[in-house]
């Protein structure tokens, strides 16, 4: 066991390294986290060639990447979700499944992998980076996986931004009010700190609610994973045999962590640490995924891929405001 954790420790180093200057970057910048971590990663790629390192870096793309997504479930609360009514989680249901069926129809008319489709479509309809995360942990191995990864957190990340900066706009255009504002930021947009950051610009009124329907999806998150899990459980699953077959152990910590929470039984305090734990240990699983894959790979995929994350963006924007003007 001593041997096994010494061949993972330079890597695993590594990808501490890249995560903690990522950090202080984007800190600097007020940017994007996940996003300078995973290009600082690319950039060091030809450190993966070394044997000593790929242990490291590959438990940290795998297994710690799938625990941080395990940990993700004490950011759920039922009773805000609850309290939005019956209307807007409905609308915004509908809308992320019909989004995720697009990315993969989508996908195939551009001649992309289907995988791929349920990977970007799965990370503009529920919560950005982190579901692009957890959807790439029950896909089945593939040789171009990480590559796909790379790309989708780098058009995620940048459809996410323009989003943050252009909603609010779109919002104000099309005379919603507050709660309405909300409830499309809150809806349309990926990753959490830009829907905050949307939604507060607002009001604070709209940024609560824009938290909650964002939290809605993000609940949602563990379902559409198992959905993809057990979908693709018989075509060379990318998680182990064992016990984890039927159920992978990460989606069991998830909920165990969700029922927990919400029943009071964890301290405030406890949650605090856990969610910061996940935040920052997912920032060096995305370091992990820059530093296995190439550069090279990720921009030889061509303009297909982006115009593919650019349509699911405007869909999933398109049926929340559908749904909007339907029934209110």
């Amino acid at each position: 066991m001593l041997v096994n954790l010494k061949a993972k420790l330079l890597g695993a180093i590594l990808c501490s390294l890249v995560a903690i200057i990522a950090t202080i970057i984007a800190a600097r910048y007020q940017a994007p986290v996940m996003l300078f971590a995973l290009l600082l990663g690319l950039i060091l790629h030809s450190f993966y060639q070394h044997k000593n390192i790929q242990a490291g870096v590959n438990y940290c793309s795998k297994e710690l990447l799938r625990f941080c997504v395990g940990l993700l479930g004490v950011r759920i609360a039922f009773a805000d979700i609850v309290s939005l009514g019956i209307t807007p989680p409905l609308i915004v249901m509908v809308s992320m499944l019909l989004t995720i069926f697009f990315g993969v129809l989508f996908a195939r008319i551009l001649g992309l992998p289907k995988t791929f489709g349920v990977l970007s479509g799965g990370a503009v309809a529920v919560c950005g980076v982190s579901a692009a995360a957890a959807i790439s942990t029950v896909l089945p191995n593939d040789k171009f996986q990480e590559k796909y990864f790379a790309l989708t957190v780098i058009g995620i990340t940048t459809f996410s931004t323009l989003s943050m900066i252009f909603y609010p706009i779109v919002a104000s255009y099309l005379g919603f009010s507050d709660e309405l504002a909300g409830v499309f930021i809150g809806g349309a947009i990926h990753d959490v700190a830009q829907v905050i950051g949307a939604g507060y610009s607002v009001s604070p009124e709209a940024g609560d609610v824009a938290t909650y329907i964002k939290l809605l999806r993000v609940a949602l998150l563990m379902p559409i994973v198992m959905m993809v899990f057990f979908a693709y459980k018989e075509k060379d699953s990318a998680m182990p045999g064992g016990v984890s077959a039927f159920i992978p152990s990460f989606l069991i910590m998830f909920f165990v962590l969700a029922f927990v929470k919400n029943l009071g039984l964890l301290p405030l305090w406890l949650i605090e640490i856990i969610r910061s734990m996940s935040s920052n240990l997912l920032v060096v699983a995305i370091a992990a995924i820059g530093v296995k894959t190439s550069l090279k790979q990720v921009v030889s995929v061509g303009w297909r891929p982006v115009l593919l994350m650019g349509s699911e963006t405007v869909f999933l924007a398109t049926l929340i405001i559908a749904g909007i003007i339907c029934f209110y």
